[in-house]
């Protein structure tokens, strides 16, 4: 018997799902909102009552658990952020926290769980299903860092707004015949700093992934621009390489040329989302309850080649995942 039989004659031996909760846990993402109230009216449409969790694993922990209504959802899909709250969770990596959430989610009826987080939430989701919770992830961060998937909750909108404040900063740093080190988030990942020094046109990229970062030759390349009659020199870093503002004083130091640091920080978190994260979001959504009714369990939603998959979390935390360098190679080529 084939692994996708076995699978099909498990799930028509569990009970049917007649109550699905939902949580945000991690770092919050534009787009989570609609997410939210897609599983909210989609479970209602197919008769299956659903519950808010607030706080993520934080508020499970704590029963902080609410019944939730199509209007509850109402007016909610163009706001950032979630209404359900988010927060870390230590508690959770425990295996005694972990059979006390699985112990809540029965106590209020929760046959599914759609859990809307990043790869840490989903570590939580696993053991949860493994403790017998039916659950599903949805990838919800705007680092853009799970393998499965070519597309997270959130990303779109915040490299949208970290391209729009990098376009702002390049007009004044243009005016001031400044260099300005651009610091964007995305934690250890650098596919913010990617898209934004490609979409910016920024002179250099500095991402985690880049082994071989060369201080000196950067150094070097801006006065070689300076020479040429350039006017500034935008320089996007990643996170997880930061040093931003002790980097800002050695370059100008070095180079004798005004340097300014600007973190954009939080800011690329907020914001109304930007339509792909709305309706994207809202298709994934849908789904996770589509396969909490067909009695999946265990699997994340993702978006591969066109396409709205799901995959076995196991795995998905399993995949690794690295910056295309076709992309990386074009920026360096249009930075010239």
């Amino acid at each position: 018997m084939g692994k996708n039989e076995l699978e099909a004659m498990e799930a028509e031996l569990r009970d049917p799902i007649r109550t699905i909760g939902v949580l945000t846990s991690g770092g919050d993402a534009p787009g989570m909102n609609a997410a939210i109230r897609a599983v909210v009216r989609t479970a209602l449409a197919k008769g299956v009552k659903v519950r808010g969790i607030r706080r993520g694993y934080h508020g499970l922990l704590k029963e902080e658990i609410i019944d939730l209504t199509a209007r509850d959802v109402s007016d909610t899909i163009q706001r950032g952020g979630t209404i359900l709250q988010t927060a870390r969770c230590q508690a959770m990596r425990t295996e005694e926290g972990q059979q006390k959430a699985a112990a809540i989610c029965k106590k209020y009826g929760i046959d599914g769980l759609v859990v809307i987080g990043g790869d840490g939430s989903f570590a939580g989701a696993q053991r949860l299903a493994d403790l017998g919770v039916n659950t599903i992830g949805l990838p919800g961060t705007i680092d853009l860092d799970i393998a499965c998937t070519e597309y997270t909750i959130g990303f779109d909108t915040a490299v949208n707004t970290a391209m729009e404040a990098i376009d702002k900063v390049r007009d004044t740093s243009t005016s001031h015949e400044r260099c300005s080190i651009i610091e964007v988030m995305g934690r250890d990942a650098g596919y913010l700093a990617l898209w934004c020094g490609i979409a910016n046109g920024a002179e250099k990229i500095l991402m985690p992934e880049e082994k071989d970062f060369d201080e000196t030759a950067l150094v070097e390349d801006i006065l070689e621009c300076k020479k040429r009659g350039k006017k500034n020199y935008i320089i996007i870093n990643a996170e997880g390489i930061g040093d931003t503002m002790n980097m800002a004083k050695r370059i100008e130091d070095a180079t004798g040329m005004e340097t300014r640091a600007t973190i954009l920080g939080h800011m690329q978190r907020g914001g109304s989302p930007t339509c792909k994260d709305r309706v994207y979001a809202s298709v994934m959504g849908a789904k996770a309850v589509e396969l909490l009714m067909e009695g999946k369990t265990n699997r994340v939603v993702g978006y591969q080649h066109g396409e709205f998959k799901d995959f076995d979390i196991n795995e998905a935390l399993g995949m690794k995942k690295s910056i295309p360098e076709y992309q990386y190679d074009i920026a360096k080529i249009l930075a010239l």
